[in-house]
Order: structure tokens, then C-alpha cells, then sequence
């Protein structure tokens, strides 16, 4: 049985602590999805067509990785997949409580269905989508918080230079 995980979110923009995740989670998974949702009820900074570009361009390296989006609900976007897992990432305490309700309620939509959390590498214990926007919008450095490319979209977003 090939073993298909569905990681899902908006990735408004991916960060390296979601690619620390995607590298460790590509070796207990035979084949990983990202599903980046088009309907959210975030205000995404980029559009869904950059967002894709970004992760597919961080992602390259990961053979056993792919990019897509979708719309509606997670779970029912994996089962159209073939998946056996949601995969989501934890970082802090409050993570979980969150995390837990979304894991419960997907449970209760799919049994079959199993979510997979991994914790994040200490090194990005504090990082999230929205702190690496607030810092890059201020004009902050987010070297090594995000992919160069996307420490390069940033700049360009928020009309900032070297």
C-alpha cells in the first residue's frame, strides 16, 4: 500500500519551518501532497497562483512531494486523494488546542481518515506565517526564516530593498 499524506493550509507564505516539516515527514511517507486552499478565511497576502509558485519552487528538492490547491474541506480533498493522513505541523502548546479540534472534527467527518502532527525543529519553534509578514512588512531582516526566494517576494510585496 502506498502510504499519501495531504498537508494542507495557505501557506500566505511558506516558511522554513514548513519545509523542516515537509523534510521529515517525505521520509515516513511515500508520497506527500500540499494542498494549498483557495477559500480560507484568511486575508492572504499572496494570490493563490504565487503562493503555489513559491511552495513548488521551495519544494523542488522533494521528490516524493507535490503541489496543488483545492478548495472546500481538507478531508474531503484527501479522500479524493487517496490519503491516509493529514499531516500538520506543531509548534507551541497553543498550536495543539487548535490542532486538536480541527483533528477531532476531521475524525468525526472521516474515521478512516488519520492526522499526523509533527513537532517542529526547535529552531522554528517561534516562527509562523504571520510573525515573518508583520517582521518583512516593517522592513525586517527574514533571512533564514523563509526561502530566498521568498525573502525576495516579500521585499517586492511590501516595496522594500537591500
Amino acid at each position: 500500500m502506498v502510504r499519501i499524506a495531504v498537508y494542507p493550509g495557505t501557506f500566505d507564505p511558506v516558511t522554513n519551518g514548513h519545509i523542516d516539516i515537509l523534510e521529515r515527514a517525505s521520509g515516513l511517507f511515500d508520497e506527500i501532497i500540499i494542498g494549498i486552499a483557495e477559500d480560507n478565511y484568511k486575508n492572504t497576502l499572496f494570490t493563490l497562483e504565487e503562493r503555489l509558485y513559491l511552495m513548488k519552487e521551495s519544494v523542488g528538492h522533494l521528490k516524493n512531494v507535490s503541489v496543488e490547491s483545492f478548495t472546500g474541506l481538507s478531508v474531503e480533498y484527501a479522500v479524493k486523494k487517496n490519503a491516509q493522513a493529514l499531516l500538520r505541523g506543531l509548534r507551541v502548546v497553543s498550536d495543539f488546542e487548535y490542532e486538536m479540534q480541527v483533528a477531532t472534527i476531521n475524525k468525526h467527518l472521516n474515521d478512516d481518515l488519520e492526522t499526523v502532527f509533527l513537532m517542529t525543529s526547535d529552531r522554528y519553534a517561534f516562527l509562523s506565517s504571520s510573525i515573518v509578514k508583520q517582521v518583512a512588512s516593517l522592513g525586517g531582516r527574514v533571512t533564514g526564516l523563509v526561502p530566498p526566494l521568498v525573502e525576495e517576494s516579500l521585499k517586492r510585496k511590501y516595496g522594500l530593498s537591500d
